[in-house]
Parts: structure tokens; sequence; C-alpha cells
């Protein structure tokens, strides 16, 4: 028999390992680069146990979407957490968690590629806007102003300057997120 088969099962963390892979590779490469067998490569993972967790890229896609999402939900409900005034907090931990990935260059990177990605794909889009509609009715009591609204609508803007680089133009970021901030506060 091969180690393989001795060796110790531990799915969750192979599957992590994969997603880790897949994220890195399309930062350093674009989402053109995410093949299976790419992932495969890059990772030490049999073909069959990529596919044994993600059967198709699609699959890979969708869970690599779902994973970034889930660290976006953390993040913005930790701000949650640490704000103590519940009108517009929702809006205030979005528009914070959106703008502090300029701070983090492996998110932003990972969040660029999974955006182009997210333009491109439908069923990508639908989860976006699934994932928008719940925190819309989950918080239809703080945050449904039609300021919050737009405080929501100026952090995926600068979501998209940031991404981009177009709107590096020396002006005052802080003073900015203040006045939005202050937006959220009506």
């Amino acid at each position: 028999m091969s180690l393989a088969h001795h060796r110790r099962k531990q799915p969750l963390i192979v599957r992590q390992q994969l997603l880790d892979v897949a994220a890195r590779l399309t930062m350093e490469q674009g989402m053109a680069a995410l093949t299976l067998d790419a992932v495969s490569g890059a990772s030490g993972v049999s073909k069959g146990g990529l596919l044994h967790h993600f059967p198709t890229k699609n699959a890979l896609l969708d869970a690599l979407f779902e994973s970034l999402l889930d660290r976006f939900d953390a993040d913005i409900n930790e701000r949650m957490r640490e704000d103590p005034v519940p009108h517009g907090r929702f809006s205030r931990a979005y528009l914070h968690a959106v703008a502090d990935l300029r701070e983090s260059p492996d998110e932003a990177a990972h969040w660029a590629q999974v955006t182009v990605a997210l333009l491109a794909e439908p069923r990508l889009r639908h989860r976006w806007r699934a994932w928008v509609q719940e925190r819309t009715e989950e918080y239809v009591g703080t945050d449904s102003s039609v300021d919050a609204q737009i405080v929501r609508f100026a952090a995926d803007g600068l979501w998209l300057a940031d991404m981009l680089g177009s709107h590096d133009n020396g002006g005052d970021r802080h003073a900015l997120i203040a006045r939005l901030v202050e937006f959220t506060n009506k």
C-alpha cells in the first residue's frame, strides 16, 4: 500500500489549501490563470483530490467567491459589534470595510480579481445581489434611509476607484470618509 493510503485525511485543510492557491494564482496571474491543472500543480494536490472538492472550475470559482464574501461579512460584523450606535451601523461598517481594503493589498487584489469575474459571471452576480438583498432586508430598520444608501453606493464607487487606481488624485481620503460617515447619522 502507498503512503497515501496511510496518510490521515484532512479534507477541510486540503479544501482551504486549494482555495488559498486559487486566490494566489488569480492575484499573481489573473483570472485566466485559474485552471484546475494550475491549482492542482501549485497546491501539490492530485487532480483527483482537487476534483473531489471542486468538480469544476466554476465550483472552485464559486467557493473562492464565497470564501472572500465570508471574510468580508466577518469584517463587517466585527466593525458593527464595535459600533455603539445602531442607526446607520451597517452602512458605516460596509464603508470602512471597503475603504480599508486598500490597506490590505493581498485582500484587495483577491477582491479585484473576483470583481472582474463577478462582472463576467451571471451566477456570481446573482450571489452578490442576494448578499446585498439579505443585508438590505436585515438592516431595514437602521440602514434604509436614502443617506445610508448613498453611503453604500459611494463605498462601491470607492471600491471601484481603488481597484482601478483611477481617483487617487491626492484628495483627503479621511475627510471624504468622515463626510460619508456623517450621512449615516441622518
